[in-house]
């Protein structure tokens, strides 16, 4: 393959899918991992299948689906169950996206993000460099995740316990990208580190044109 591939990470309520739909903004291709995880356990799949027989048929709802909160209620409490189910998912998601790059790269892609919320909890950041990754304080996460999906504080704990803290993944990142403060101060930082990238791998950034201001 000739296409580059970078990494795009954060912490729950940090802002990365502002990032990356700022990235599709500029026609940059971005591969959402979380999408591919969804694709994966689609109804009927044998991923579906290995999880109801990992966890019991309750996981599956009345229409055949994956029963989302009652998984995340199994596996956030429970490391265990968690990496279990983690184990179950991870290699369908990789087939999935190791496709997906691949139809860029035949189509003439010189380059791709690929959106991943455990990029360095997996280890996958090693391989996808540069990486970047989005920041907002503790307390912003919190918040905004009870927001934005109706959660209790404990809920939200305990997805955040499942991560490593962002000041971890800060220590690793090659770019970090500040979402504490104003959204156009965001998606300036974000065009700035996007046009780092492409010159990095001597890519015209005009490929990719910053949206015009609103």
């Amino acid at each position: 393959m000739t296409i580059h591939v970078f990494g795009l990470t954060g912490g729950i309520g940090s802002g990365k899918s502002t990032v990356a739909a700022r990235f599709r903004a500029r026609r940059l291709p971005v591969i959402d991992a979380d999408e591919l995880a969804r694709e994966a356990v689609a109804r009927g799949s044998p991923a579906l299948n290995e999880i109801a027989a990992e966890f019991g048929a309750a996981v599956i709802d009345a229409s055949g689906e994956l029963d989302r909160k009652r998984v995340a209620d199994i596996v956030f409490g429970d490391e265990a169950k968690r990496k279990e189910l983690n184990s179950i998912v991870h290699p369908y998601v990789r087939e999935l996206s190791v496709a997906r790059i691949g139809e860029l790269d035949r189509a003439g892609e010189p380059l791709v993000c690929y959106e991943v919320p455990l990029l360095v909890e997996t280890g996958l950041y090693a391989v996808m460099r540069p990486f970047v990754v989005v920041v907002v304080s503790e307390e912003q996460q919190l918040e905004r995740t009870r927001q934005r999906d109706a959660a209790t504080e404990q809920e939200v704990r305990a997805r955040m316990r499942a991560q490593l803290p962002l000041s971890a993944k800060v220590e690793l990142a090659d770019y970090v990208i500040d979402n504490s403060g104003a959204l156009a101060a965001t998606l300036e930082r974000a065009d700035d580190v996007l046009d780092a990238i492409c010159r990095l791998f001597e890519i015209d950034p005009q490929r990719y044109p910053r949206p015009a201001p609103p």
